[in-house]
Formats: C-alpha cells, sequence, structure tokens
C-alpha cells in the first residue's frame, strides 16, 4: 500500500471500500439511497451484453439452454444468501405479483376469515390484501406506537387468534427501519393454525435472516434495494412442505409438471419452486438481478450489517448534534440499514440534497430517509448532514418550497 494514497488508506481501515469500484455512480455520486434502489453493478454491463448475446446466436434454443430455468436458479443463489434450501426460492416481476399468487392459494370462506397486519405495511402491499381478499375477511391493522417508528410485536402476538388464516407482516418497516421481532409472531401464529407471510423487502442484503431457523411459511423480499440487483427481480421462498400441498389460483403453464405436454386439463402442479411461477419470464431482468446478487453473497451479510450498525449509529449521533428529529430506533439491534432523519423542511431539503448530487429520499410522514451501504465511506455520512445544515442555514432550500416533484 502507497501511504500517500487516501483511498488506499481507506481501504486498510474498512475492507469493503474495495468493492466501491464496482459501482459506476460512487465515482462521482454520495449514492445514500440503496434502501429504494442499490447501486448497479458494473458487471451489469456484461450481463446483458449477454443475454443479448444469447437471444441474437441461439435464439430459441436459449430456453432449453438456461431461460427456462433461470428464475429458481437464480432463486437458488439467493437462496444461499438467506438459508433457503436449493429449489425452494421462485423469482417474480414485482412483491404486489408474488402477493397476489400467494393470495390465491387459500380459501377464506371456511371460519378462518381472519389475517393480521401491521401499521408498518408497504401500501402496495395493502392495497393487493384489498383487491383479492373477500368480503367477509376481517383485516386487524395493529397500530404503531405514538411515536411512529415501531409496532407492539404484543400487540400483533395478541392480535393472532384462531380465526386467523395469515398473517402477512414486515420484517423492517419501510419508514423508520424498525425490525419486527419475527419468532413470537410466527411461534404465536403456528400456535392456533395460521400462516406467516413476511414482507423482507427492507431486510433483504442488510440484515441477516435465515429461514429456515425463522421456521416462516412464506417469505417475500426483492433484489432492488440492498441487493443491488435491480428492478423486477422479487424473490419467494416458500417452506417445503408448502411447495407440495398449497394451490395457487393466479398460475401458468411453468407451474406444471409437463408443461410442454400442452395440456387443457386440471394442472399437475411441481412440487417444488416452479410450483409458484406463470407464464413467460422477463428474462432481462434476471441477467440484470445476477451480479449484485454475486456481489451480495461474496461480501457476506454479516459483514454489511456490522458496518451497517456502525455507520447508522454515526449518521443518528451526527444528526442529533444537529438537533434533527430521528424518526428510526436507538438500539442497534431494533434498526435496519437506514435512519429516517427529520429535520425543519424535509422535503424541500431531500430537494437539494439531490441537487448537490447527495441522492437520498423522502417519505411522507417520516422525513429524510438516508441509507449507506457496504461501498459508503464515513466521509460521506458526514457529508450527508453537513450539507443539511448548509442548506438550513443558507436558506437553500427554498428554491423547491411548494414544488414538489411526483416521484420522491
Amino acid at each position: 500500500m502507497n501511504p500517500d494514497d487516501p483511498q488506499a488508506r481507506s481501504q486498510e481501515a474498512d475492507p469493503l471500500l474495495r468493492w466501491r469500484d464496482e459501482f459506476p455512480i460512487l465515482a462521482e455520486t454520495n449514492y445514500m439511497v440503496s434502501n429504494s434502489l442499490g447501486a448497479m453493478p458494473r458487471a451489469v454491463y456484461d450481463s446483458l451484453r449477454a443475454y443479448a448475446d444469447t437471444w441474437g446466436a441461439r435464439g430459441v434454443r436459449a430456453w432449453g439452454e438456461g431461460w427456462w430455468d433461470m428464475n429458481v436458479a437464480l432463486g437458488s443463489e439467493i437462496g444461499a444468501i438467506i438459508g433457503a434450501p436449493p429449489n425452494t426460492v421462485s423469482m417474480h416481476q414485482n412483491i404486489s405479483i408474488a402477493q397476489g399468487i400467494l393470495l390465491s392459494c387459500f380459501d377464506f370462506n371456511g371460519p378462518r376469515n381472519k389475517i393480521v397486519i401491521e401499521a408498518g405495511i408497504f401500501p402496495s402491499v395493502y392495497y393487493v390484501l384489498r383487491g383479492m381478499l373477500p368480503p367477509n375477511v376481517e383485516v386487524c391493522l395493529v397500530p404503531s406506537e405514538d411515536d411512529g417508528i415501531t409496532v407492539p410485536v404484543e400487540r400483533i402476538v395478541d392480535a393472532i387468534d384462531e380465526r386467523t388464516l395469515l398473517v402477512p407482516i414486515s420484517h423492517v418497516l419501510f419508514r423508520s427501519a424498525y425490525i419486527l421481532d419475527l419468532p413470537p409472531i410466527i411461534e404465536k401464529a403456528h400456535a392456533v393454525g395460521a400462516l406467516v407471510i413476511v414482507d423482507g423487502y427492507h431486510a433483504a442484503g442488510i440484515v441477516p435472516f435465515d429461514v429456515g431457523a425463522l421456521n416462516v411459511d412464506f417469505y417475500l423480499a426483492g433484489v432492488l434495494k440492498w441487493m443491488c440487483g435491480g428492478p423486477g427481480g422479487v424473490f419467494l421462498y416458500a417452506r417445503e412442505d408448502h411447495l407440495r400441498s398449497v394451490r395457487p389460483g393466479l398460475t401458468g403453464w411453468m407451474a406444471h409438471q409437463r408443461p410442454f405436454a400442452f395440456e387443457v386439463d386440471t394442472i399437475d402442479f411441481r412440487d417444488d419452486a416452479f410450483r409458484f411461477l406463470n407464464g413467460t419470464p422477463a428474462i432481462p431482468s434476471l441477467y440484470a438481478n445476477r451480479p449484485g446478487v454475486e456481489i451480495i453473497g461474496q461480501v457476506g451479510v454479516e459483514n454489511i450489517r456490522r458496518k451497517s450498525i456502525h455507520q447508522t449509529a454515526l449518521l443518528i449521533d451526527l444528526a442529533e448534534q444537529a438537533g434533527y428529529t430521528i424518526n428510526s430506533p436507538r438500539r442497534p439491534d431494533e434498526r435496519g440499514g437506514t435512519v429516517t432523519v427529520n429535520p425543519p423542511h424535509a422535503y424541500e431539503v431531500s430537494r437539494k440534497l439531490i441537487a448537490r448530487n447527495i441522492i437520498v429520499d423522502y417519505r411522507a410522514q417520516a422525513g429524510i430517509r438516508v441509507s449507506p451501504h457496504f461501498y459508503n465511506s464515513d466521509d460521506e455520512v458526514r457529508a450527508v448532514i453537513g450539507a443539511i445544515q448548509d442548506i438550513l442555514e443558507s436558506g437553500a432550500w427554498q428554491r423547491h418550497a411548494g414544488n414538489q416533484t411526483f416521484v420522491t
């Protein structure tokens, strides 16, 4: 190492920074929004070129040479990161479709006609629930604490009873990054015969977990955010016993034991992750998804978590020194990878940060979400709070007053 090279010294102090060169946007951008869209790995260029080359040279033969199995093959790579056995994870376009597939497996007309959700639920998941559930289903929503940051696990546990069929629950709340303690919820649900669907979109790639150890029924998450896999990559894990029993109503020929028999008859479901597939998959997305998954597998979520705890604590300390409200948990065991900072004029400040090439996002009723990842430096963390102070003190936020953009 050259002792006069600041970058080399930084990498010696923080070995994860050696991965920075794999993400082109980091060369000129303080990218603090991996909770929303992870930075694109450089290898995506080659991966998408490989897709085009395969289609161009092999044509329809590509289906038999890898495309047909690609959904589940990539799912198994993700499975190795989350403790799932091979062939238990399938890939889907987005969380709404994956939730819809799961909901289509169940009959809500019997005595079990209640589901339990929590106030931190992502709205898209709630919309799917309301859109697909019949009118007779009771939706029990467990409210947040007065702080708007947490949802008491004991209240969720108390709400689950013998009438409960499903508990669709968040692992990490998207506004505050509060980590729900899943084991008591899963234990209570199973004790009364209910099933648990965990939405782990804000956990995968930043908070270590093992689906087998959790004994969760279904786990949904995506590679879009902390796994740096880009859009169109949601994964659905199903416990192996469910892969032999549930029957999705939202299905298609890829779920059939004999898809190329083209039988117009009752579907004969497969007993692996293919059971949850349906029609023709979006192959280009799978090519784009893979490089990020491979990098997260190499870096290791445990290593990412250690650094995340340090940097989110640094953020909280700096923000509190500056006098800003923090809408995320202080305790590291309750906090995911995001710190939601709510300074005065938070929306306008967030727009000015982005104009300065410090990329964050804003969420109503919460504030500015700042999300350092393994490829960010401590100096970049400090720069965010410093920039917020400058924007407020200089009045630069006023240029964005009354001019809210549609996408935040």
